[in-house]
């Protein structure tokens, strides 16, 4: 199937958005000072009308079409095509998990409130599952026709078991019953035994059996087990002398090719190793999906880490929302599941095999550099060339002379974030250390240095967000080992999550404490700060730092403040100035004067914003969004939302840096921060969004906007119905990805530095 095949430009009826791919004529960089004539406001426009809002849960699987797309992309390396086959599996999950999940829960307590696109939930979890349905079929379909094929191709060749010689099949054996069967527990559900437990996203066969002919036949769940590669590669077990399956070529020639079998069909045909004497019928595979909308009662902080880890174990045990099963699935079997399970039909996923996409992974174990995007190193940024943890005069020297920009994966985390930490956890001059956690790596680099900290005898105070969705367990890990090393922590706040990213160090100097702040978009996460954009500030602007010393404050303390000097934080104030600096561009625009803003994020949800940002437009306000993910709000309506428009940029790095510029009649404002213009983020979490005043730190974000702005690679945009169409290329016009724009100048960057360029 070629890709023009694949993708149909044709325009689909999809309220939330559809994704394709096709032509555009042009692209729209970021425009500084531009007029636009004022319309004429339409005077029975009903901005309250549910049909100028789109449905969250359809946005959000918009969204996610637009994943599957780089892995239809015959344009991408044929690795990173099956690195989105997964990303999609683990994207669909998690939707399942929250969104899904917390539909079926409004339909149980019988919620007939509807959404602002006028919708009850029952409506939307209708239509969402009919839309999850063909997006699973569609990631199947890639799989079988173009990923798959273009695999054996490249000589990687996923075989079914029954095609192995019969001495491959006897390694194949061995290995099972070496180092598989010790692994495997046969749950079988008969009179004697209850039916069994099955874990949310596990992949597990179902086993029929029987003891002889006139015996019943029973229904056996075998677990196929996560800590064995998913997929087994036969050659190097067949010519190895390890015996071990680990995937390489090293000694293989460039011709030869890799065969793997799924470890799931190697478990099926061996089956009579686990259920001696009795006769195997018939095996599938099925996995199963778990709400994660565990309610929880907040009213008493104290208990805050038991109401955490009972929410870990109701996890376990919570409403199944979704259940995949092999299409050859025995009806049977299929309706044993749904039974025992409590399963609506509409709630069954017939599929062809692989059901989990992440098991694919595997493969980049291969040395096979050709088939993957050329690497990237995250690069030194100039403002820390010849600074270190060892130095901490000179690192705060040169952030309290002007203020630091850096845009992570360009730039390096652990040489930037982590030489800030660092050289605050050793310097004996500091004298407090505080930051907010809402995710971090397993072997946290920064926790590490914030118990290297408080043992150098400086207060470190932590506020750890242990409500961050499927990382508490890893967060009430880091909170006990701070509370070992005698570290003050906070869990969070009742009724609100603690979003912020941000981090203060007080520091005591010649004319008197010095407070440094680092205001963030992302979290405090060495791993995801090599695929995830984010923005950081350091700064030693005073009110900033006194802005800070009032959050963490109310972190450990009782009381909110209700005034910031320049800190846009929510609940606080962040909705109510977000208001009037979109009001103030309308304002302009019906002034005659220059009126335009760009609003980078990853979600624009809340209903209130939406049409804050539909009245600017009917004003004569320039506007562009560049939103990653969810939005509500319809561009290019006539005489409402026509000098809107809505991008979305896909690719190799997750967008995830919020950035905000408000031209205001030439004298504009910047902001960068934690939160996206969601409910959630407005009204209950806590959130931190920085002003950018430093005018060379303005142009970096024009540079990073106009680079998003003027991608004619991974851009989508929306029209009005929804439906979003990727950019290309058109005649001899330059391909511009704002990625790899962005990792040149980065590079460039680099070369001056070492050639002794440094930034003034």
């Amino acid at each position: 199937m070629s890709e023009d095949e694949a993708h149909s430009s044709e325009p689909i009826d999809y309220d939330g958005g559809q994704a394709t791919t096709a032509q555009s004529p042009s692209t729209k960089p970021v425009r500084v000072g531009h007029v636009t004539d004022t319309p004429v406001v339409p005077e029975t426009v009903d901005l309250s009308d549910t049909s100028l809002y789109l449905n969250r849960e359809l946005s959000e699987l918009s969204f996610h079409e637009r994943v599957l797309n780089e892995a239809l992309d015959e344009r991408n390396p044929l690795f990173e095509r099956v690195k989105f086959l997964s990303i999609l599996t683990s994207n669909l999950d998690e939707f399942f998990m929250k969104r899904v999940g917390g539909l079926k829960q409004q339909i149980a307590a019988d919620v007939t409130e509807l959404s602002p696109d006028g919708r009850t939930p029952r409506e939307q979890w209708t239509l969402v599952l009919e839309r999850a349905r063909d997006l699973l079929d569609q990631q199947t379909a890639c799989f079988r026709d173009l990923v798959r094929p273009a695999l054996a191709d490249a000589g990687i060749d996923i075989v079914a078991y029954d095609a192995l010689t019969p001495d491959e099949q006897a390694v194949l054996r061995d290995y099972f019953e070496v180092s598989v069967l010790p692994t495997l527990t046969p749950l079988t559900f008969d009179p004697a035994h209850p039916f069994p437990f099955i874990s949310n996203l596990s992949l597990s066969l179902a086993v029929l059996t029987r003891e002889h002919d006139d015996a019943p036949t029973k229904f056996s769940r075998v677990k196929v087990p996560g800590n064995r590669p998913r997929l087994v590669d036969v050659d190097d077990l067949v010519g190895g002398e390890s015996g071990t399956n680990v995937a390489t070529d090293t000694d293989r020639t460039d011709d030869a090719t890799t065969r793997f079998v799924p470890l799931a069909r190697v478990i099926e045909h061996n089956l009579d190793l686990l259920f001696p004497n009795v006769e195997i019928l018939d095996t599938s595979t099925f996995r199963v999906t778990r709400n994660a909308e565990v309610r929880r009662n907040e009213e008493v902080a104290e208990g805050l880490i038991e109401m955490i880890e009972d929410v870990l174990r109701q996890r376990r045990f919570a409403t199944v929302v979704r259940l995949e099963v092999e299409d050859d699935t025995p009806d049977a079997v299929r309706d044993l599941l749904v039974e025992q399970l409590g399963l609506d039909d509409r709630e069954v996923f017939e599929r062809e095999i692989p059901l989990d996409f992440t098991g694919l992974t595997t493969l980049f174990d291969l040395d096979r550099p050709e088939l993957e995007v050329d690497s990237w190193h995250p690069q030194p940024h100039p403002r820390f060339v010849g600074l270190s943890a060892d130095d901490p005069d000179a690192l705060f020297a040169e952030i309290a002379r002007k203020d630091v920009l850096v845009h992570h994966p360009y730039h390096s985390f652990t040489g930037t974030v982590g030489t800030f930490l660092g050289a605050a956890a050793n310097d004996p001059s500091v004298l407090a250390i505080k930051a907010t956690i809402y995710r971090t790596a397993p072997d946290s680099e920064v926790i590490e240095t914030l118990i290297e900290a408080a043992s150098n005898g400086i207060q470190v105070a932590v506020m750890v967000e242990l409500k961050a969705r499927f990382d508490e367990e890893n967060n009430l890990r880091w909170v006990r080992r701070l509370e070992e090393e005698g570290i003050h922590v906070a869990y969070g706040t009742i009724g609100l999550k603690t979003h912020t990213k941000t981090a203060l160090v007080v520091r005591e100097e010649n004319d008197g404490v010095q407070l440094y702040s680092h205001v963030a978009t992302g979290n405090y996460h060495s791993q995801t700060a090599k695929l995830y954009t984010d923005l950081g500030l350091f700064t030693a602007d005073p009110d900033i730092g006194h802005d800070l010393v009032r959050l963490f404050n109310f972190f450990t303390g009782h009381s909110r403040h209700e005034t910031y000097r320049k800190l846009l934080v929510a609940p606080t104030n962040l909705r109510e100035e977000m208001t009037r600096l979109v009001r103030r561009e309308a304002d302009h625009a019906r002034a005659g004067r220059d009126a335009r803003i760009v609003a980078k994020m990853n979600s624009l949800e809340d209903p209130e914003m939406v049409r804050e940002l539909y009245e600017a437009s009917m004003a004569g306000v320039d506007i562009d969004l560049v939103v990653r993910g969810i939005c509500r709000l319809r561009p290019g309506i006539e005489g409402i939302s026509e000098t809107i428009s809505v991008s979305s940029v896909v690719g190799r790095f997750l967008e995830h840096s919020r950035i905000f510029y408000f031209e205001n009649a030439g004298d504009p404002d910047y902001y960068v921060g934690s939160a996206d213009w969601m409910t959630r983020n407005l009204d209950r979490r806590v959130e931190a969004i920085t002003p950018v005043e430093d005018s060379s730190l303005r142009a970096e974000l024009d540079v990073v906007l106009e680079a998003l702005l003027s991608d004619n690679r991974r851009r989508w945009v929306m029209d009005a119905e929804g439906r979003y169409q990727q950019l290309r290329p058109v005649d001899d016009a330059r391909e511009v990805e704002a990625h790899t724009v962005l990792m040149n100048r980065a590079l460039a960057e680099t070369y001056r530095s070492k050639n002794g360029d440094h930034e003034p």
